[in-house]
């Protein structure tokens, strides 16, 4: 197995421990830990996939990576909005 394949690994390993995260209670979707976890994870994989290219499988990591910053961007959006409720009821 060459560093790639191990980066591909790595990446797999953050999003299925993600998903795993989710489905036992310990993050749930809006958890800033599980978007970063999918993010990071699904960028490892687009680096592999760059010296062992699939297309379908690289059309999926840019597309669970556009998914992913649109999450985090909503839920920063969101946090920020209900601080500033909190300081101006």
């Amino acid at each position: 197995m060459d560093i790639f394949q191990w980066i591909g690994f790595l990446g797999m390993a953050f999003v299925v421990g993600a998903y795993f995260f989710l489905q036992t209670n310990k993050y749930d979707i809006h958890c800033i830990e599980y978007q970063l976890l999918n993010l990071v994870g699904a960028i490892l994989l687009l680096i592999s996939l760059c010296v062992h290219f699939n297309l379908g499988s690289f059309i999926i990591e840019i597309f669970w990576i556009i998914i992913t910053i649109y999450g985090i961007y909503k839920n920063l959006r969101k946090k920020k909005n209900e601080k500033i409720n909190t300081f101006n009821p």
